[in-house]
Order: C-alpha cells, then sequence, then structure tokens
C-alpha cells in the first residue's frame, strides 16, 4: 500500500491567513484519498500537546507537521524541525539548522507569477528570461533538498518549469495544495511505495528520495508528474 500526502497545508491552527479547520482538513483528507497531510503554517509548529492529540484523534491519518519558513531566498517547506530557532530567516542558517535536525528542506512554489510581465516591472526589474538550465544557478537552489514543482496555487505553467529546473538539477520534486480551506485539499500530492506510518517514517523516505510528485487523486486516476502528464495551455 502505498502513502499519498498532501505536503503543503495551512490552517486556523498556525495561518492567520487561512480559513481551514483542521478537524475539517482531516475529514475532507479521508474522503478525498489522501492517507496524510503535511500542516505547513507559516513561520511556526504547533504546540506539542495540541498536536499529540490531533494525532491520537486521528490515527489512520500520517499527520506530519512541518512549517513554512520566510527566509531571505523565499518560503521554504521545513519538516523535521523540532523549534523555531532564531535566525532561520537567513537561508544559510536554516540550511545549518536542518541538518542538525534531520530536518528536510523544500522551496515552495519557486516561479509563483514569474511568467506575468507585470509582476518584476513593479519591482523595477527586467521580466524573467532565464532558460531552466539558466535558473539552476540561483542561488536558492543550492541550500534544498528538493522543490516544490506542484502547488496548487501556481498555473501549471509556472509547475512546469519548477519540474524542468527539478530535473536539471536532478532534485526531487513534491506537490502539495497550499490549500488555505477545504478547497484544493488533495489536488496535488506526493506518493510513496512505502506505507509510512509517522512523520520520521515519512522523513526517512524523502531523504531516500524514494517518492514522486503527483496529481489527478481527486479524479480517481492518481499520476507521477511528468513533462506530458500535465499540459500547459499556453504551450
Amino acid at each position: 500500500m502505498s502513502t499519498i500526502i498532501d505536503m503543503h497545508i495551512h490552517t486556523t491552527r498556525g495561518a492567520s491567513d487561512s480559513g481551514l479547520d483542521p478537524d475539517d482538513l482531516a475529514t475532507e483528507a479521508r474522503a478525498r484519498g489522501l492517507t496524510g497531510v503535511n500542516m505547513s503554517e507559516h513561520d511556526r509548529l504547533w504546540d506539542t500537546f495540541v498536536l499529540k492529540e490531533f494525532r491520537e484523534k486521528n490515527s489512520d491519518l500520517l499527520v506530519a507537521n512541518g512549517m513554512e519558513v520566510s527566509t531571505d531566498m523565499g518560503h521554504i517547506l521545513a519538516l523535521g524541525l523540532r523549534e523555531y530557532v532564531g535566525g532561520i530567516r537567513r537561508m544559510e542558517k536554516l540550511r545549518e539548522v536542518a541538518d542538525e535536525h534531520g530536518a528536510f528542506l523544500i522551496v515552495a512554489h519557486p516561479f509563483r507569477h514569474f511568467f506575468d510581465p507585470v509582476y518584476f516591472t513593479r519591482q523595477g526589474k527586467e521580466p524573467f528570461k532565464l532558460t531552466p538550465g539558466q535558473a539552476t544557478r540561483l542561488p536558492v537552489f543550492q541550500f534544498v533538498d528538493a522543490i516544490e514543482v506542484l502547488n496548487g496555487a501556481n498555473t501549471v505553467k509556472e509547475n512546469l518549469f519548477a519540474l524542468r529546473v527539478a530535473q536539471a538539477l536532478g532534485k526531487p520534486g513534491t506537490g502539495g495544495s497550499d490549500a488555505h480551506s477545504t478547497q484544493g485539499i488533495g489536488t496535488y500530492c506526493i506518493e510513496l511505495d512505502k506505507d509510512c506510518e509517522s512523520q520520521e517514517e515519512l522523513l526517512a523516505e524523502l531523504h531516500a528520495r524514494r517518492f514522486h510528485a503527483a496529481h489527478g487523486l481527486l479524479d480517481g486516476k492518481l499520476t507521477e508528474f511528468t513533462e506530458t502528464s500535465l499540459a500547459d495551455p499556453n504551450e
């Protein structure tokens, strides 16, 4: 039996911009075919006792508690940190702490808005023109273990570009809905061959790269994300 996890979810337990109640998350996750969820609240972990209670209440689900860290190189999904450590808003420090904790780092939605011609001009910058090969040299990719290649709030073009960069770097890709409500839960996920029952087992599989990003769960057709599996209407 495989493990199917939405790796990017925000709840009212730790994200001020989310309207997703944790109990509703658990109910919807089961209904949509997920076997696990990763709560990745902004710059914080759940309270230890609250997390323990939620896991006991939902023992049929693998409940992982990560964190979406706001860094000087963008948003990073960190799974395996034991606590928020001062200074991890600097990417180099986050990498250092992650190595100490045995955590796994994923750069979240790395190319969101990059193909919107207004996005860079508002910042007084030139429009984004890098090829996937050239984009591999962006500093953030040297510090992470994986790249979020499927994000529910991204366009298909943004996700496909992230996939191409991941392939060029030889790094694995992850998938997550980035849900802030019940809408979208399970749209994107990762699939692991192993039936993981704990966050520790999940971490071991992530570090071993025994997973892939997937889509189609909500249609009953879970499919590994490839260059041709999710068509870009602009290409």
